[in-house]
């Protein structure tokens, strides 16, 4: 088939990726002037199966609530007259429960380690390097409660089959040297050796180049999207500055503009940006550092080591499509990592961004195809783990539009969980 895909973050690219090696022809349409400038530009920079968790969790309202209160909360809502906002919380709360937080969770796992090993054949076969590292990856609890809370997840991630283990705070220094004088402020850390931490900027320029030269895919840059033109039951084709441009299918990968894109023809997409702050800053005394990754329990932080640089990322805000970078945030950020490391980067030199996650309400992705439109596909809402489930998406994605067999259950995925809701 012809296939447009729409959007070139790590989520689109990867899935055009896929697609090529099918044997499809592929363009891929974006506004920037490259891949990979919007949200997957400065994530987190962690490829997390282990950590995959919905934001839907039990006690998650009174915890907001207690978070609002105080100056560094990891969650902000900022108040605002947003029918779509309102109608996600409502979402998002319905799904805070032990029942429906253990069948997010699950889905979560499925997809992000059958995406880590899709990964792992890619690296393999391409030999792309993206500042990658498989060393795992450590969360850090301060409190007893944290460590409580911990062991439901980890029957979870036993079900999963994820391989992980509980530290003590001596454990946690001696996977993480740069811990070692602060390692009185833990009562213990989750240990997940599977996890792995890489650039995704890096990555997805890096891959988009080999889909490009490699297997024909062919990317229009500088292209504003303006609008899917329909029939009762397919797509006729695509809108754009570039003028009209038609495909026998359609992927819709645009992150949280995707609702924006597909409301005019009647889907309610239930995602919404939740957006995300990091900070890159340069190694200064490699003992202090990281080596692979850690995330901060208690101010919902991660930090990373990407080469000589280290990214903190993290927080979660309410705000719409605004990209205002707040000081607050950036106050939380600097606020977690002195704490841990200390002197092992230069906080002054760190490059502050922002992103907007796409994200559901459940915390799962939505891949498959779109309603009654039979041409018209769904890759999208992968919200924090975008980075962690891309290929995997992709690789589903490119499956079921070739009518293969997927090599995991994909059903439970798709836009249709949201039926009844």
């Amino acid at each position: 088939m012809k296939v447009i895909v729409l959007g070139a973050g790590v989520v689109g690219v990867t899935a055009a990726w896929y697609l090529a090696k099918e044997g499809h022809q592929v363009t891929v349409i974006d506004r920037q002037p490259a891949a990979a400038m919007e949200t997957s530009f400065a994530n987190a920079g962690q490829i997390s199966p282990g950590f995959s968790s919905p934001w839907a969790e039990p006690g998650l309202p009174l915890k907001v609530l207690r978070w609002m209160a105080g100056p560094h909360a990891p969650i902000v809502v900022r108040p605002r007259i947003d029918l779509a906002m309102m109608r996600w919380l409502e979402q998002l709360l319905a799904n805070c429960n032990a029942h429906d937080y253990d069948i997010n969770k699950s889905r979560m796992l499925r997809i992000a380690t059958y995406s880590r090993d899709c990964l792992d054949a890619l690296r393999r076969d391409t030999g792309i390097t993206y500042d990658d590292e498989q060393r795992g990856l450590i969360q850090l609890f301060r409190t007893q409660k944290q460590v409580d809370a911990a062991a439901r997840d980890m029957k979870l991630l036993d079900l999963a089959g994820i391989a992980h283990e509980f530290l003590s705070p001596d454990d946690i220094a001696r996977h993480e040297p740069g811990l070692m004088e602060n390692r009185h402020l833990f009562q213990g850390g989750l240990r997940l050796p599977g996890d792995e931490s890489g650039d995704c900027h890096m990555f997805t320029a890096r891959l988009a180049q080999k889909a490009e030269e490699e297997l024909g895919v062919t990317f229009h840059y500088e292209t504003n999207i303006e609008a899917l033109d329909a029939s009762a039951t397919d797509i006729l084709g695509v809108r754009t500055s570039m003028g009209r441009m038609t495909a026998d299918a359609y992927v819709v990968s645009m992150g949280s503009y995707s609702p924006l894109l597909l409301r005019p023809l009647g889907i309610r997409l239930p995602v919404y940006p939740t957006k995300g702050y990091s900070l890159t800053l340069p190694v200064t005394d490699p003992a202090r550092a990281p080596v692979s990754t850690v995330n901060d329990a208690t101010h919902k932080v991660s930090i990373t080591r990407l080469g000589e640089r280290i990214r903190i990322g993290g927080t979660a805000e309410l705000t719409g499509y605004n990209l205002r970078l707040s000081r607050d945030r950036r106050e939380l950020l600097e606020l977690s990592f002195s704490e841990l490391f200390g002197a092992g980067g230069d906080l002054s030199q760190g490059a502050y961004w922002t992103g907007l996650r796409p994200s559901t309400p459940d915390g799962t992705p939505v891949i498959g195809p779109a309603g009654r439109f039979a041409n018209l596909w769904l890759n999208t809402g992968h919200g924090t783990l975008g980075w962690t489930m891309a290929c995997g998406s992709g690789r589903v994605l490119a499956d079921r539009m070739s009518n293969k067999r997927t090599e995991i259950p994909c059903l439970d995925l798709s836009i249709d969980r949201y039926a009844t809701a």
